[in-house]
């Protein structure tokens, strides 16, 4: 019996890499985007787009009350996106409290509505210097939750959680992604900034990986 799946997918690297995984697995997937007010709505386009060409289901959840309660440089226009590597302190002003609870159960309202078993997440634990919501610990919390939350039991699978994310290029490379049709930049230009935490991370992965990263950048230093 072919496995029903969801796939959470930000239109970013790694979850277009793992949408790509998961439909070359064989499963009928299903892929769920939200909008939460970010800046770099952008990415919600590339989601779309990628799920168009695979032919994958896709739905986006409207999530614009995160902006409204939980200010962000991530959502709100009077604050601006920080510079600077992840580790840094400033980078904090990114955080969006509780996202990704918030985002993964509502995800799981879906998978049980269509009777899914299997919930992915595109979670990196390199991201926890800052993000206390990608962290191991709140991931193993989470997959218990879900798979009490119904009769209809869930399954939380995050297959990404320990790799570098230059493995996850490779990956994507060996499964034909499109990685033009993905976005990382925060701060919601026409070119990537180069110049953000998110953009640093993803350029460090192309060079790990030993690859161009096709996106256009505007010049920095």
């Amino acid at each position: 019996m072919t496995e029903k799946a969801v796939v959470i997918l930000s239109g970013g690297m790694d979850s277009t890499t793992l949408l790509y995984d998961i439909v070359d697995s064989g499963a009928e997937v299903y892929a769920v985007s939200f909008d939460y007010g970010q800046k770099h709505i952008r990415e919600l386009f590339c989601a779309k787009k990628t799920c168009k060409i695979l032919n994958v289901p896709h739905r986006i959840i409207n999530l614009k009350i995160l902006n409204d309660i939980a200010p962000s440089a991530l959502t709100r226009k009077d604050v601006d996106v920080p510079e600077g590597d992840y580790k840094d302190d400033n980078m904090k002003q990114t955080v969006v409290p509780n996202r990704n609870m918030v985002m993964l159960s509502l995800a799981t309202v879906f998978a049980i509505s269509i009777k899914a078993t299997k919930l992915y997440y595109g979670a990196h634990s390199g991201d926890h210097t800052i993000y206390p919501d990608c962290r191991p610990e709140f991931v193993e919390v989470m997959k218990t939750a879900i798979e009490l939350a119904d009769w209809n039991k869930v399954e939380l699978d995050v297959p990404y959680l320990f790799i570098h994310k230059g493995e996850i290029v490779h990956r994507g490379i060996k499964l034909n992604v499109d990685f033009k049709n993905t976005w990382t930049c925060y701060k919601g230009k026409e070119k990537a900034c180069g110049m953000c935490g998110a953009c640093r991370e993803r350029l460090e992965a192309f060079y790990y990986a030993g690859m161009k990263d096709p996106i256009e950048y505007e010049e920095f230093k």
